[in-house]
């Protein structure tokens, strides 16, 4: 015959199952977060917002001759914005924006879809052949560039001459910003079709195989699967673009010293602003036209961002 045993547990025993933490638990809980967050908070204020604030203060004075740096509220922004050499490159850069950015987002879609139909051989020698041009140094690229738009000594000119064709003056005013538009396509085609790519490859495959059942061809599934799946992409590369642009200095900054009589000191808004700061010495006006461009930059962000989930709401 069987018996039942039971065994009392000892005293003092801790039993079993979720214990409530202490005073001294939860305190540590709660403090954990900030600590985590500290350093970020910490680089956030001293990498971001201090410089912002003295660029901020700085655009509030003005030195004078006589009487040093005086406090002049925003009389320097009122000045800036009937600045003629500021509106004119802000105005540039804008028009550059607009005929550049489409034809170089273009480029990068029809190269990703390419890349992605898997019809191309030799894809990954022709993906890094694209990729290249991203990994070489502006200062470079607009050297090279700039060689090759020589009236004199750049190969387009010789090769006009030898079939005795008019010499195409690269660096006139009237080619000038087309020529830098060239160059800034060929620098980042690469970058934004690597961003495109890396999308498309996210989308299921299931989509492509049922839409195939269907009868769909390889340029329906592009038209109707693969650029709707790519918008959120394209936005992304369209506020890096918007940036770019707006930043644009590298490029006209070395192409000046060839022709100096098209690209002046305040070609851009940032090319005028480093020309204030660092040749003309006035530190206070340079920081009131780059805080300007900030805000411009800002605007035109915000303007792309609403306008794109206004689309996107039905």
């Amino acid at each position: 015959m069987m018996t039942a045993t039971t065994t009392a547990s000892p005293k003092g025993r801790r039993r079993d199952g979720p214990t409530r933490p202490g005073r001294g638990g939860a305190s540590r809980r709660r403090s954990a977060g900030p600590l985590f967050v500290a350093p970020f908070m910490v680089l956030f204020l001293l990498l971001f917002l201090a410089p912002l604030g003295y660029a901020a203060y700085l655009s509030l004075f003005q030195e004078r001759l006589i009487g040093g740096t005086a406090f002049v509220g925003l009389d320097n922004y009122t000045q800036a914005l009937t600045d003629a050499q500021f509106v004119q490159g802000v105005g540039r850069v804008a028009l550059f924006f607009v005929v550049q950015v489409p034809l170089m987002l273009l480029l990068a879609l029809l190269f990703a879809l390419a890349l992605d139909s898997g019809l191309l051989r030799l894809a990954r020698v022709i993906r890094l052949g694209i990729f290249v041009p991203y990994a070489v140094p502006s200062v470079v690229a607009s050297l090279m560039w700039g060689y090759l738009y020589g009236p004199d000594f750049g190969p387009f000119a010789q090769i006009a001459r030898e079939v005795s064709l008019p010499v195409p003056d690269f660096l006139s005013d009237g080619w000038m910003l087309g020529s830098l538009a060239n160059i800034v396509t060929w620098e980042f085609v690469g970058y934004n079709m690597i961003i495109l790519y890396a999308a498309l490859r996210t989308i299921p495959t299931e989509l492509y195989e049922a839409a195939a059942m269907d009868g769909a061809g390889a340029w329906r599934i592009a038209w109707s699967i693969k650029i709707p799946a790519l918008r959120p992409a394209l936005l992304l590369t369209l506020l890096f673009s918007v940036i770019g642009s707006f930043q644009l200095f590298n490029e006209p900054k070395l192409l000046m010293s060839i022709a100096p009589d098209v690209i002046t000191s305040s070609y851009t808004a940032n090319l005028y602003a480093y020309t204030l700061a660092f040749t003309g010495q006035q530190v206070n006006y340079a920081a009131t036209v780059s805080f300007l461009l900030g805000l411009v930059i800002v605007g035109a962000s915000y303007a792309v961002l609403l306008t794109a989930n206004r689309r996107r709401t039905p």
